[in-house]
Order: structure tokens, then sequence, then C-alpha cells
């Protein structure tokens, strides 16, 4: 039985990566300090899930605790990592910067120095969609530069890019980083604004619309989030193995180490998104229209082609399915 070492594994996105690697047969360690930037309950439900299958071994520490990591990669010498543990969310980034440094940045390295002492046939770590920053050009590419990050959290996120494709190097580590776009499902993060948006049309309350409803998003439902990660998990990169069309292919010349987006390569308005909303839920929203945000960015837009000729997979699933999915569990859940 293959061992995964997944961090974050009680938050949005572990969750769902651990449950799909448990259920193709693999052991899983779960790491997750259960960390209360948002509601902790919804973290322990979460892990809650989990702790149904026999094979999945919780680890509440924090990733950030100077040789944690390097004892549990002795302990239990995971064939694939899955790094999912970070501070998020853009404006937080503003009012707390250090916990971002800590988590993203320290957590990282300690990771990395686990992996370097005991290798993993492949890890794989998650960046984002705000590392490509002051971009223009759309739809974003992995093989263009990404340079101008509008956020410390975007910030951060492209540093742990740098400093991951520095230990591929230096000691051969497979790495593959993601980009994710704008990931949303059922069990999502209470600050994203999905989670905002239904809770406060569900109870009669205005929502704040930024940019006047001039936004754009990629938006990435979770389940094709997680076939992605699952399929890429089985490609590790190889500098001696690049795809025959080089024009997209993000890996290093002189590491085993390759950036792939995950989205869903289509920019929807967010005029659209909240329509889809409002369609789910039966209720009209009352829009409460407001300048951009600092360290916000008005558009993404994934070009998947990598993805696509890595795996032969594309996200699908649409604005539409994925928001009255969510809806239905946000009843269920809250009673709502």
């Amino acid at each position: 039985m293959p061992t995964a070492l997944v961090t974050g594994s009680a938050g949005f996105i572990g969750s769902f990566v651990s449950e799909r690697l448990l259920q193709d047969g693999f052991r899983v360690i779960g790491v997750d300090a259960m960390t209360d930037y948002y509601e902790v309950t919804l973290k322990e439900r979460r892990h809650d899930r989990l702790k149904a299958y026999p094979e999945f071994v919780p680890v509440e520490r924090y990733i950030e605790e100077p040789g944690m990591l390097l004892e549990l990669f002795a302990k239990e010498t995971p064939d694939v990592v899955v790094h999912l543990a970070a501070q998020a969310g853009v404006r937080y980034s503003i009012e707390n910067p250090r916990s971002y440094l800590e988590s993203n940045i320290v957590g990282t390295f300690e990771l990395l120095e686990a992996g370097r002492a005991h290798p993993p046939k492949h890890m794989l770590l998650a960046s984002t969609s705000s590392a490509f920053g002051a971009n223009t050009k759309m739809p974003y590419r992995e093989i263009d530069k990404a340079d101008h990050q509008m956020s410390f959290y975007a910030a951060t996120k492209k540093s742990t890019e740098n400093m991951a494709h520095s230990y591929a190097h230096l000691f051969g580590l497979p790495i593959t980083m993601f980009r994710f776009f704008t990931v949303y499902g059922p069990w999502g993060r209470p600050d994203m604004a999905l989670f905002k948006f239904t809770k406060a049309i569900l109870e009669g309350k205005p929502i704040d619309v930024y940019n006047f409803g001039d936004m754009k998003r990629d938006f990435t439902f979770i389940t094709d989030l997680v076939e992605a990660i699952r399929l890429l998990i089985d490609t590790p990169p190889n500098p001696d193995a690049p795809l025959e069309d080089t024009d997209v292919d993000s890996l290093s010349p002189v590491a085993p180490w390759r950036v792939v987006n995950i989205g869903n390569s289509q920019a929807v308005q967010l005029t659209e998104f909240i329509e889809a909303i409002e369609a789910a839920t039966g209720l009209k929203a009352e829009r409460n229209l407001m300048p951009m945000q600092a360290g916000d960015v008005p558009a993404t837009w994934a070009d998947a082609s990598l993805l696509k000729n890595l795996t032969g997979y594309s996200p699908r699933t649409t604005v539409q399915e994925g928001v009255a999915q969510f809806v239905s569990w946000y009843r269920s859940y809250y009673g709502a």
C-alpha cells in the first residue's frame, strides 16, 4: 500500500484530495494545525469524514514547527507528498503578513528539507493563480513571466515555486507545482465569495460586489481539481522526457520541476456567477457595488493546455452545475 502525506488535510482542497487517495488505496498521513483563520468546527468535520477510513492517520501539528516534518518523513517514508497547507487569502495577508511568512515560506522550507532527507517519488506543491499578478496577457500560460505579484500572499506562493525549483535542481527531487484558479464547491472556505454570497442571500442581506461587478474569474470545481491532482501524481516531471509540444511545457531545463495550471479555461463574469447563485437559491441578491480591493486583480483565466497534454484531462463542470451543488450542501449543512 503506497503512503501519501497530505498537508492541510482538514482544509477544503486537502480533505477532498485525502479522501480521493484513500479511495484509491493509499494510506494517507494528514497533517493539519486546525488554525482558526475560519471556523475550526468545519475543519474538524472534514477530518471526521476522513477518520472513517482506517488508513487515515491524522497529525495535528504546525508544518513550520522546526524538525516536525523531518521526523514525520523519517517515520512514515511517504511515496507521494501533496503540500496544500498554507495561510490563504489575499486580503488577510495585508492585515497579518507574518502568518503567511511562517506558514507559507517557513512551512514549505521545512517540507523541502524533509523531502531532501527522505526523498519521495513525487512532491506536489500548491501555488496559486495569484502568482501571475499584474500580467494582462490572457489566458495565463505557465511559460509566461510572473514577476509582479499584487499581494503578499501571492508573493509568498511565488517564492515557494522558486524554493522548490532550487531543491529539485540541487537534490533531484521530482516536484510539480500547481497554480489553482478560484476553486469552489461543497465544504468550501467561508472566506470565499461563493460562501459569503450564499449565506447573505439566504439571510436576505446585501452582498458586497467589488470593482462594481466588473470582475472575471476562472472558477474551478473541487472534484475537477482533485481529478487533475490525482492524474498529475502519476506524472512526475523528468527533464530527460519533455513534451513534444515544448511551446506549452514549463518543465525546467535543469531540474525535475514543472508548474501546471489547474483551471476551467473559462473567464466567467462575476455577475454570471451571482446569477447562478440566485438560480440555485431561488432568491434575488441585493448588490452593494464597491471599488476594487487592495491586492486583488480584475480577472483570471487559465490556459490549461499543459494539464491536458500531461494527463489527457480537462476540467468540465459548469458554474451553474457547481454552484447548485454548493448551495445544496450549504442548505443541508447549516439547515438553511
